[in-house]
């Protein structure tokens, strides 16, 4: 099992904080997972963003980053100030 986490306008967009996918033999990388995700339709689409940002156990990586049994991944949108 994996779990993900939505942050910021991702989990607003979606309305999850986050939730369990059984199915992580299926997924070799955060893209995987996120392909999976975006395979859903609608509002799933704020993931296709080029700067969507994702870590894997609460370390920044990126879409290639190999996921295995147990993980946690994380998905969220760049941040910018002013």
């Amino acid at each position: 099992m994996i779990r993900v986490q939505y942050f910021a306008r991702y989990r607003e967009a979606l309305g999850l904080d986050g939730e369990q996918l059984s199915n992580s033999e299926d997924f070799s990388t955060l893209n995987d997972v996120r392909e999976f995700l975006l395979a859903r339709g609608g509002a799933w689409q704020v993931l296709a963003e080029q700067n969507l940002m994702c870590a894997r156990n609460q370390e920044l990586c990126s879409l290639d980053e190999a996921v295995a049994e147990g993980d946690e991944v994380a998905f969220f949108p760049t941040v910018t100030g002013g």
